[in-house]
């Protein structure tokens, strides 16, 4: 079940987001709860281009973006109805600056087993800053160069494995990644 009307509210008005990248330790807006969840069909993948947040257009910086296939585990935040429609406008204007990922509304499990509908990005293939599947020396080329508006990916890379890893979930193209970094930053 996929639907672009991400605003639609559950039955009570509650909002779920679910986070697979940096929104699982910046959300940036406020929650009733955090849980672990899962979304199915979908993996994390590094495929996405940054030329704002970790890149520039010149030095594109590399990302997650949701791809299709497999089981993605991440984050889901609930939201009270009250702060629904300003937290998808504030989730509009940073997940879609340039356009890149698509707004959807999907099934999630929570860790509890109930499952509720999300809002949550999916990288666009037809966009040009979508990467595909790169080799591993290929992302850490994008990663060592990318700095942005919020600054150098490689932060961004470390910040995620660590999170993924406290959240007891193991990402092989990250953790290669951060040893990488970490061993020469």
């Amino acid at each position: 079940m996929t639907s672009t009307d991400a605003a639609a509210p559950d039955s009570d008005g509650r909002l779920w987001v679910f986070g697979y990248g940096s929104l699982m330790w910046r959300p940036g807006f406020a929650y009733a709860r955090r849980c672990k969840a899962l979304l199915r069909g979908w993996r994390r993948s590094l495929c996405v281009l940054s030329h704002v947040y970790r890149g520039s257009p010149e030095r594109p910086g590399l990302v997650l973006g949701l791809d299709r296939g497999g089981a993605c585990p991440g984050v889901a935040f609930e939201v009270d109805s009250a702060l629904r429609e300003a937290t998808i406008r504030y989730l509009r204007e940073r997940e879609q600056v340039t356009a890149v990922y698509l707004e959807r509304t999907m099934p999630v499990t929570l860790e509890s087993g109930d499952r509720v509908l999300a809002v949550t990005y999916v990288a666009d293939r037809l966009h040009t800053q979508y990467a595909g599947r790169l080799d591993r020396e290929g992302m850490l080329e994008y990663v060592r160069a990318g700095k942005g508006r919020s600054g150098d990916n490689a932060e961004y890379i470390l910040e995620t494995n660590d999170h993924l890893l406290a959240l007891g979930v193991r990402d092989p193209d990250l953790e290669w990644l951060s040893a990488k970094l970490r061993a020469s930053p």
